[in-house]
């Protein structure tokens, strides 16, 4: 019996060494989400390849050979996009990535940045191209949910990268730690979102499953 072709083992700083490589528009953090969002989707049309060629706007960049290809497609795909369907399981919640900032205000504009990307990545991939998409009820107020964390955060960076607005360090200090709350209340939410989505879609193929007739 052949042995199975063991996936690449890629680490997250690998991965986004070869997106900065290949000029990626989107930052790693946003890539994790979305990526994440993807997986959970119920659109049936689901596709990771797709899904990476979405990251360079509908088309991958240019490599210098087929190695090189391969290189960012095993990364992407073999890589991180398979080590994230662990998050379908409600053993393994997702953690939204951990930056350390300092108290400052470009401290905050960073973290709110990085958090609204995020976000805005997780609902890209579960919606793809579509304005609407069914969802099981779960997943619907959880989507509700990280729209006003998605807000909240926007709100937050506005705010810190206007410097004709006061803002004492002990302010910045304090809406910092409130940070780490809205961290929390997303990865509850996003891990309630793809668990449902998964447990529906997993419905769904049950339902699906016929015997087989008998003709006569």
């Amino acid at each position: 019996m052949a042995k199975r072709p063991i996936p690449p083992t890629v680490s997250d700083d690998q991965v986004r060494a070869l997106l900065e490589r290949y000029g990626c528009p989107m930052p790693f953090h946003a890539v994790r989400t979305r990526f994440l969002g993807n997986i959970a989707s119920p659109d049936s049309q689901v596709s990771p390849i797709k899904m990476v060629e979405a990251l360079w706007g509908g088309a991958l960049p240019t490599f210098d050979n087929l190695d090189a290809a391969n290189e960012l497609m095993g990364a992407l795909i073999m890589g991180l996009w398979n080590r994230l369907t662990r998050h379908q399981e409600r053993s393994v919640p997702f953690r939204l990535t951990r930056i350390e900032v300092p108290a400052t205000r470009q401290g905050l504009e960073k973290l709110a940045m990085v958090r609204r990307e995020e976000l805005d990545g997780f609902i890209e991939g579960l919606f793809g191209d579509r304005e609407k998409i069914d969802l099981p009820e779960r997943a619907h107020k959880a989507v509700e949910v990280l729209a006003d964390v998605r807000a909240m955060a926007e709100a937050t960076q506005e705010i810190a990268k206007d410097t004709s607005k006061p803002a004492e360090l002990a302010d910045i200090a304090g809406t910092l730690g409130h940070f780490r709350e809205i961290t929390r209340i997303a990865e509850l939410e996003i891990h309630a979102a793809v668990l449902s989505c998964t447990r529906a879609r997993r419905q769904l193929l049950r339902t699906m499953t016929a015997a087989r007739p008998v003709f006569h």
